[in-house]
């Protein structure tokens, strides 16, 4: 997977967000005794990542990368499988699930109706 970077994610919020990202989501691989799943994006991505609660891993860092076949546990395996579009999550999708899945701030304004 040349050409690709990893966002880590808390399992819960990961969870949310590939539900959010429906088939829009690139592959996605769980790693249960750490409690996250790893997105890959395209090169670059990491280098401007700021995404509450989430972190791009250092290149260099080894993901486990299950065989196709494996999708459910113990241990490493695939959420989501490379579809049609590859690898690759959209980062910008992938930024504004995991927002969404946080849900309202604190502070946030909301119009009530009348």
């Amino acid at each position: 997977m040349r050409g690709s970077k990893v966002i880590r994610v808390p399992r819960q919020l990961g969870l949310a967000a590939m539900t959010m990202l429906g088939a829009c989501a690139g592959a996605v691989v769980e790693a249960p005794v750490a409690g996250t799943l790893f997105f890959f994006v395209p090169t670059g991505t990491a280098d401007t990542w700021d995404a509450e609660n989430t972190h791009a891993v250092p290149g260099g860092t080894r993901i486990p990368i299950p065989p196709r076949r494996r999708t459910t546990g113990p241990g490493p395996h695939r959420r989501m499988c490379p579809g049609d579009g590859g690898w690759h999550t959209d980062p910008a999708a992938l930024r504004a699930a995991i927002e969404d899945a946080f849900g309202p701030r604190l502070g946030d304004a909301a119009e009530v109706g009348a």
